[in-house]
């Protein structure tokens, strides 16, 4: 008799368990306003990141309504399932930190090897990016031209499609709800800036630079998203 796999669920998962355990048990009723975000992690014993995920999880599932400046409250009437369905097998912190460690990587790489062409490219999409001052689906298929550019200029066609598997896994209802929340008008403002700093030093041909800018461009928007 062959024994099932067993696998580890996600800690965002776990965490959006617990809690729909706890409206269950009626410890949160429906239309009450759960604790803050560090309460919950701090009660949980774990970081508010996963708390945040978990929160959209729940939110994209129906349990609660997340109402950005006043917080997160069950809903109600209260969703039918028992558990919230799990919609992918990665946490968005694991993505975000899986771009941050690639993208830096390319960026110096790009530095080196692109050509005079693709530099002007680069440098003239960091520009058009200026134009647009919301997260909105046109400025996104800019940023994404960005992103794969630059992964191009890497020369190393294997990494460029890492980069387009990266960036269709950041294309996520998830993501894009996450976004919705925590990504403001000043976020795309801090993003575009961002931009121009790692256009200039790949442009420059400053490997060290342009690693530098992009990892410091990935961190603040993982600061910025998930808390």
């Amino acid at each position: 008799m062959a024994l099932p796999v067993l696998k580890t669920e996600r800690l965002y998962r776990q965490i959006a368990n617990a809690i729909v355990k706890s409206i269950q048990r009626g410890e949160f009723a429906p239309g009450a306003a759960l604790p803050p975000e560090r309460e919950l992690a701090k009660q949980l014993g774990v970081s508010r990141s996963s708390v945040r995920e978990a929160l959209i999880a729940l939110e994209m599932t129906g349990w609660v309504d997340i109402r950005t400046g006043n917080g997160v409250f069950v809903t109600q009437p209260l969703p039918s399932a028992s558990t919230p369905a799990a919609e992918a097998d990665y946490s968005l912190e694991d993505l975000l930190q899986a771009r941050l460690a690639f993208e830096g990587m390319l960026a110096e790489m790009a530095a080196r090897n692109g050509s005079p062409t693709q530099r002007e490219q680069l440098r003239a999409l960091a520009d058009r990016l200026l134009r647009y001052r919301a997260n909105d689906a046109d400025f996104l298929e800019q940023d994404k031209g960005f992103h794969l550019l630059i992964s191009e200029m890497s020369g190393n066609e294997v990494l460029r499609e890492m980069m387009e598997f990266l960036w269709n896994k950041r294309d996520s209802a998830r993501f894009r709800r996450l976004e919705r929340h925590f990504a403001d008008n000043t976020f795309t403002d801090e993003m575009n800036r961002d931009h121009q700093q790692i256009a200039a030093a790949i442009y420059a041909g400053d490997a060290a630079a342009a690693r530098a800018a992009m990892e410091s461009h990935l961190t603040q928007v993982k600061r910025r998203l998930l808390g």
